[in-house]
């Protein structure tokens, strides 16, 4: 309760409760320092506590203070720089050619103070310290060897010779160095023929040696060697015949095929011989048709009416054509029909070259790779793949390009089927390479197949076959690459 002073005036209500106001003024906000940064290195913040408090520092509650700005609780701070992964160059290729692998060195680097410890840094960040590498495609080199020819005896023991050589790619004769010494197959071998037959041939009597009277004669007579052919032909005449065996099965199961059986000189006594009169040999194959063909417009046809749900080759009525389609996932409602490249995965593939020349503007080596060029290795879209089928949609005939179902890739990225690109130069010089060889699928590539290019500064340079079979491309630029399309 208030009261007055004896010497002083009495107040009035309103003095007392501007004086009460005037308290309240005097309320401050009191806060500590910022605590330490929150990080040990880079961007982080510092925080700090507010209370309302009188001027003596008592708290007090906080909506006494609403009058008054509240101070920061929080601000930004910086730390010493973060240590980071840092790399060396890559090595050279583990291989000279083929797939391999490089290696190169990763650490943990502090600027200013170099390499630091690795823990330090973020491991799920770490750089990687291998990736595969394909360097020129490996030759191989193997001996090939001929028939043998006859035995040079007639009879009796002698030598036959055949012709061996080194071959390289494509079954190209190169110098015998090239083939291991140790696995070259013999060229000459020790022969015997059959058992030589002697027998003594006379020459011509000379004249009398007397013209009158009592004289003598003179002849020559040898031991000879006569070859077993014409004395087995002189003795027995008719002990030789050709023997055949069972016809096989028709090569196919429908439609025309082709069956055979064996047929083989011998003589009566059973051994094989090579006297008997070649015109009278009996045919060794003949043609055969078990049945007509039941053709089928798709694998889900085949496995509804045959009841079939293994995959295979099936025959398949492909635009008025019967062609041989391998048919995929025939266990489930919706079977995927396929092509078989019968020319081999070599002959099918899709690149994406993976290096970059430092100066973009040229195209040295008059545009040939070279694994020494003035450039790096280091396109994330580079990538080697080979085909063994591709997707094919009955409907359109178009081959679905981006089913990799029945693909391998050996380096890098998976690519597209008939695709090819790279990030090598801006001077048209593609490196990027594609090929498509279609023979023995009995399909061949539309002439309104175009390839249209995608990306930077791209060149296309496409070669195809007389009979649209077989595809060749280069494509690339800086970076690019081509893709089928159908106008």
């Amino acid at each position: 309760m208030l009261r007055t002073s004896p010497s002083a005036p009495a107040l009035g209500f309103d003095v007392l409760r501007q004086l009460a106001r005037g308290l309240c003024l005097k309320c401050l906000g009191n806060y500590n320092v910022y605590d330490h940064c929150s990080v040990s290195c880079g961007r982080g913040t510092k925080q700090r506590e507010i209370a309302c408090v009188y001027q003596n520092q008592t708290k007090i509650e906080e909506e006494h203070c609403g009058h008054l700005p509240r101070p920061r609780t929080e601000k930004a701070c910086r730390a010493q720089g973060c240590p980071s992964w840092k790399a060396n160059r890559w090595r050279e290729c583990s291989v000279t050619c083929g797939v391999g692998s490089q290696n190169r060195d990763v650490y943990c680097r502090l600027k200013g103070t170099g390499r630091v410890r690795e823990d330090l840094c973020d491991a799920q960040q770490r750089l990687a310290i291998v990736r595969p590498c394909q360097s020129a495609e490996c030759t191989h080199y193997t001996w090939v060897a001929g028939e043998w020819e006859d035995c040079n005896a007639t009879c009796g023991e002698g030598m036959r010779s055949r012709k061996v050589g080194c071959m390289g790619a494509a079954m190209t004769p190169v110098q015998d160095d090239y083939c291991e010494p140790s696995s070259q197959p013999a060229s000459h071998q020790a022969c015997k023929a059959a058992p030589c037959h002697y027998m003594w041939t006379s020459g011509q009597w000379s004249q009398c040696s007397s013209s009158c009277g009592v004289g003598y004669q003179q002849r020559m007579v040898s031991c000879s060697v006569v070859p077993s052919s014409l004395a087995l032909r002189s003795d027995c005449p008719h002990t030789t015949y050709w023997k055949v065996g069972q016809w096989s099965k028709c090569s196919q199961t429908c439609g025309a095929g082709v069956m055979e059986r064996r047929v083989e000189c011998m003589t009566s006594k059973g051994h094989a011989s090579k006297h008997c009169r070649p015109s009278e040999r009996p045919e060794s194959q003949a043609a055969c048709r078990d049945r007509e063909c039941q053709s089928f417009a798709s694998c889900r046809e085949v496995q509804m009416r045959l009841g079939v749900k293994i995959d295979g080759e099936y025959y398949l009525k492909v635009k008025s054509r019967i062609l041989q389609i391998y048919c995929a996932e025939m266990h489930t409602d919706f079977p995927k029909e396929f092509v078989t490249l019968r020319s081999g995965q070599t002959d099918n593939f899709s690149e994406v070259y993976g290096h970059r020349l430092l100066n973009p503007f040229e195209c040295p080596y008059n545009g040939s790779r070279r694994q020494d060029c003035d450039c790096r290795n280091d396109y994330s879209a580079a990538g080697y793949t080979l085909f063994h089928k591709v997707r094919l949609d009955l409907s359109s005939l178009r081959i679905m390009i981006t089913d990799l179902q029945f693909s391998q890739t050996l380096l890098g990225r998976p690519v597209p089927f008939a695709t090819a690109g790279d990030c090598y130069s801006a001077a048209k010089c593609p490196q990027g390479q594609f090929s498509i060889n279609l023979i023995g699928t009995g399909l061949k590539v539309a002439e309104a197949t175009k390839w249209t290019s995608q990306g930077n500064y791209v060149t296309v340079k496409v070669h195809r076959s007389e009979d649209g079979a077989r595809i060749y491309g280069r494509c690339g630029g800086f970076c690019g690459k081509c893709i089928p399309q159908v106008h």
